[in-house]
């Protein structure tokens, strides 16, 4: 009697099968880690946290396939993937501070078309102490006032432009050394200014708002646009950026802004995993978290939610924060 085949057809192609499962995502897990998103990859890298959750499909197969190695492979490329987004669904450790609680909402009002009723009303039921906007109009600088933001937070620096470029900080405290800087990307403002809160240190506020990679021929725009970020300086003042960063923690430009000395307060609080943006316009794109509150490690953060804002296709985010107290 001869010796059976180590292998048959049928199961080479079941093992052939496995393998072509398990490399879209190990080839995703590689270019997130290494931070290799170019071209179309930088809207794609949004998507991790979906891919994460898909990864663990190969592994179904191959283990009901009973094929050893691309079971291996599998779920060491699931874990790797699931291991980078799991955690902002977890609350981390916060610095011991003693100063007083500072609330922050940041809203992108696409090109001022966002309701500001419902901004004011968040302001106002949130007892927000700082509102950081993007793409403020001086339409939504009338209707804001009109509605009474004033009287909530009478503290401003403002440059209200017509379509997508213009900022806004609006605080409860007094500002000081504000004005606002231009992006090189799409020429984006960003308004900024510093903030005496009564029994904290001075802190720098900025309402950011890079370019938006929404096609391969302005990805170097987008590049440009994050790099020239304020870095923290954890060594110097306190410091926040809030604001539509077209950007989330899978892609490397953010991070390394982060690596700065800023934490995401989304991220620290166990909330980064909310979307903020999409789809609102019934697109079929699930939500991504481009929205975001950096904030200098030396701040605790004790709190951040998501509130939709009619008129926007993107989410406001509130993030209470607990400051140093003054030296």
């Amino acid at each position: 009697m001869g010796t059976p085949p180590a292998t048959t057809p049928r199961r080479q192609a079941t093992t052939l099968l496995c393998w072509l499962a398990v490399a879209p995502a190990a080839l995703w897990a590689v270019a997130r880690l290494a931070g290799l998103e170019r071209g179309p990859l930088v809207q794609a890298m949004a998507f991790t946290p979906y891919v994460a959750g898909g990864s663990l499909a190969p592994l179904v197969l191959a283990l009901a396939l009973r094929r050893r190695w691309p079971a291996v492979a599998a779920a060491v490329v699931a874990v790797t993937l699931i291991g980078t987004v799991a955690p902002r669904a977890v609350g981390s450790g916060q610095p011991d501070t003693a100063g007083p609680v500072l609330r922050l909402l940041t809203a992108n009002l696409l090109k001022g078309e966002a309701d500001s009723r419902t901004l004011v009303d968040l302001v106002r039921r949130h007892r927000v102490d700082v509102l950081a906007v993007q793409e403020f109009t001086p339409w939504s600088r009338t209707e804001l006032d009109r509605l009474g933001l004033t009287a909530l937070l009478p503290h401003r620096t403002l440059n209200p432009e017509v379509g997508t470029t213009g900022s806004g900080i609006y605080a409860r405290f007094p500002l000081s050394d504000d004005g606002f800087r231009r992006n090189p990307g799409f020429q984006f403002t960003q308004a900024y200014a510093t903030l005496t809160a009564p029994g904290a240190p001075p802190l720098r506020v900025e309402s950011a708002h890079p370019a938006a990679p929404y096609a391969v021929e302005v990805v170097d725009d987008w590049f440009t646009d994050l790099r020239a970020q304020p870095r923290a300086t954890p060594d110097g003042p306190l410091s926040v950026l809030a604001g539509d960063f077209n950007a989330t923690l899978d892609h490397a430009p953010l991070r390394a802004l982060l690596d700065s000395g800023y934490v995401d307060a989304a991220d620290a609080a166990g909330a980064g995993l909310h979307g903020t943006w999409g789809p609102y316009d019934g697109d079929p794109i699930p939500p991504v978290t481009i929205d975001h509150v950096l904030v200098d490690r030396r701040i605790a953060v004790r709190a951040v939610a998501v509130h939709p804002v009619p008129g926007s296709d993107h989410r406001a985010v509130l993030a209470e924060l607990r400051l140093p107290a003054a030296g």
